[in-house]
Parts: C-alpha cells; sequence; structure tokens
C-alpha cells in the first residue's frame, strides 16, 4: 500500500528530525565533552581554574581586581586593567563601555549621583590615580590637573564663527577652579550642573594641554578590553608597577621584574596581538617567591 504523499512527506521529516537530535543534540555534545576529558584538555574545560593552597583562586582566562573591600588597590599586588562587564570582571556581564573617541563631555545632573562621566574623564581620573599609585606622572594630553577632560563650551557671537562671548569649562563644577583661566579673551567659567551647553548652540573644543606626547602611564592602564574580562596586562603596565610591588614586599626590583618576564607571553602565532603579563600568574608567583611582610 503507497501511502499518501503528504503523509510520505511528514514521515520523511520526522526521520530527518530524529536522526539529526540524536547526531547534533546528542552525540556531538557528548563528543565533545569526551574531549574535554582528555589529558591536557580537562582543565581548559572546566575554565582554566587555577588554585593555591588547595583553594580556587580564579581563572588563568578571566582577570580579576586585586583590591581592598573598599576598591581601593592592594599596593603589594600587580593591578589588572580597567574593566567594564558589570561591577568589574563580571564574567555574566562581559561587555565593553560602548564609549567612543567622540564621548568628551561629562553629563553633569542635578543631583550628582546621576552624573554620566564621558570616556575622556574616565580615562583622565585613571591615569591620574594610576600616577599617584605608581609615583609617576599621570597626566595625558586633553586632561586637567585633576582628573577631568579639558573641554570647553564655546560660545560665539555669530554661532560658529564670530569673536567668543562665553566660555565653559563643561567637565568642571564648583567648587573647582577651571583649567584655564581665559580662553581667546573671555573669562572660562565652571559648568552649571543639568546645563546642555551644546544644545544651547556651543561649540565643544577640547584642549591639549601641555602633557607628554607619550604618557608615563600605558593606554591599557586607563582603557577596559571589548570582553573586559581580560586577565593580561601589556609589559609596560606590568614595568610600571614593578617598583612599587618590590618596595611593598621589600623585594629586589630586578627579582620582581625577572618573574614578569617569566610571566609575559607573546604574540598569537608569532603575529597577532601584543605580548601580555597574567597578572594572577604572576601574583600567586610573588605570593609564593616574596610573601607580604
Amino acid at each position: 500500500m503507497r501511502l499518501p504523499t503528504w503523509l510520505a512527506q511528514h514521515l520523511a521529516a520526522l526521520r530527518a528530525l530524529l536522526v539529526f537530535t540524536v547526531l547534533l543534540g546528542l552525540a556531538y555534545p557528548l563528543a565533545l565533552v569526551a574531549v574535554g576529558r582528555l589529558p591536557g584538555l580537562d582543565g581548559r574545560a572546566d575554565g582554566s581554574l587555577v588554585t593555591a593552597g588547595g583553594e580556587t583562586v580564579g581563572s588563568s582566562l578571566i582577570g580579576q581586581s586585586f583590591t581592598d573591600t573598599d576598591g581601593n588597590p592592594v599596593p603589594r599586588y600587580f593591578q589588572s586593567r580597567p574593566s567594564a562587564a558589570g561591577d568589574g570582571y563580571d564574567p555574566t556581564s562581559t561587555s565593553a563601555s560602548n564609549l567612543g573617541p567622540e564621548d568628551i563631555v561629562d553629563t553633569i545632573a542635578t543631583n550628582l549621583d546621576d552624573t554620566t562621566l564621558s570616556l575622556l574623564t574616565q580615562v583622565c581620573a585613571r591615569s591620574r590615580a594610576v600616577g599617584e599609585l605608581n609615583g609617576v606622572d599621570g597626566s595625558r594630553p586633553y586632561c586637567t590637573t585633576d582628573g577631568v577632560g579639558a573641554v570647553l563650551a564655546v560660545f560665539r557671537r555669530d554661532g560658529l564663527t564670530g569673536q567668543a562671548t562665553r566660555v565653559v569649562s563643561v567637565n568642571q563644577t564648583a567648587p573647582d577652579t577651571p583649567f584655564l583661566t581665559e580662553y581667546e579673551g573671555m573669562p572660562v567659567e565652571l559648568a552649571t550642573p543639568g546645563e546642555d551647553y551644546r544644545a544651547a548652540g556651543a561649540t565643544i573644543v577640547p584642549i591639549r594641554g601641555d602633557a607628554p606626547a607619550e604618557p608615563a602611564v600605558p593606554a591599557d592602564a586607563v582603557t577596559a578590553s571589548g570582553s573586559g574580562l581580560d586577565p593580561h596586562i601589556s609589559p609596560a603596565y606590568a614595568e610600571l608597577q614593578v617598583r612599587r610591588v618590590a618596595r611593598e614586599r621589600g623585594a629586589d626590583p630586578a627579582a620582581v621584574r625577572r618573574l614578569v618576564e617569566e610571566h609575559t607571553t607573546g604574540r598569537t602565532l608569532g603575529f597577532m596581538g601584543s605580548p601580555g603579563v597574567n597578572v594572577l600568574a604572576l601574583n600567586l608567583t610573588l605570593d609564593r617567591e616574596f610573601p607580604a611582610r
């Protein structure tokens, strides 16, 4: 007895569904689990977890912060780069800040707790803090000495042209002191919370200042990675921290620098990415070699 065409088609579809369910829904996942159990791969499959003293202290693939309960850097440890993932290095909220180079004006609300800092001000504040922590010059181009973006809102007589009639330092409010006393002959005012100077017709003008073209604080010390979970820092950022870590641990800077070199990995396949230092692995080695005093 020959089945009706429509029924034969449905049965064929059902058979295909069952076959692919077994292959892709059962066999393939189980095969991958089995591969992940092979010696040498089992640790990676479990998340590349790192243990110390019999306790899991982190993952070699996911960064973490080395701060105290108040969020302040612990001086005896190398510090990771900033993270925009959740409250910082949250693997359930991996993300970037989605802020770009044109994000230079803070949104200063009347309620200061609702203020949103621009990417520029975040970078400036981080650079200043890293400089103070490590005893180096934390200044950067387009940053004020108090760690905000050096940006002016300039009102002109003819809109975009003509003589300046009013100048406001848009990222500074009372009781700050304007980073410039005057601009094009006009006194520089402090910003008023809640006021949108761009919408009011001002031209936004970033001011470079006299900071060095190559800041002492490297870029990865002040910017988050795309995932927010990068476990590495650049060799330059690690070098910046060597003397502070050595001082806090009573160690020879040369010995600490040797450990940094040992934990520095090269480019992937010799040409992709940049050299990096795994911060967790380095700090664990420091705890073994130079325990906290």
